[in-house]
């Protein structure tokens, strides 16, 4: 868990500094930092900045899962923001989902989706979106779920 699922790890792998000071090579300090939202763990000593900037991020429980106890910035209530500040959360940049038109005219319904990537032992296993309407995932949006992500062979395109 420590390893792979501390949230607390995309704070770190999201400070461009941080990467730096470990010697990460640049070209990987890029591909990190251009596809991890900048992430920071919550404190005490930020709240009020945190709470000023709430509207742009997403809090999540550094050991969490599932969207479990995760909240939008612009959802929070100051009860809930309490809780978060006594809790072990971080704050992550707000990205906001793609969306998919599926079906045809006029039923057209237009779900959010987000790519997940399986791994193991260093390969991709599978790729997966999860449709969804709402704030997170829930699998009960009719037409939502999982549904396969098809890839095409890379080609070379500097010939």
């Amino acid at each position: 868990h420590a390893l792979y699922a501390d949230k607390r790890n995309l704070a770190l792998l999201s400070d461009a500094a941080t990467l730096q000071a470990l010697g990460v090579p640049a070209a990987t300090q890029t591909i990190l930092l251009e596809n991890i939202p900048h992430t920071e763990v919550v404190n005490a000593a930020d709240a009020e900045r945190l709470w000023q900037q709430r509207r742009q991020l997403f809090f999540k429980p550094n050991a969490g899962f599932g969207s479990r106890a995760a909240y939008r910035g612009d959802k929070l209530t100051k009860r809930v923001w309490e809780e978060i500040l006594q809790g072990d959360y971080v704050a992550q940049a707000l990205v906001t989902p793609g969306e998919r038109t599926i079906t045809a005219e006029p039923d057209a319904q237009t779900l959010k989706f987000d790519l997940r990537t399986y791994t193991y032992d260093g390969d991709v296993q599978w790729v997966a979106a999860r449709l969804y309407q709402g704030q997170t995932t829930n699998f009960r949006t009719p037409g939502g779920g999982f549904a396969p992500v098809y890839s095409t062979p890379r080609t070379d395109t500097t010939a």
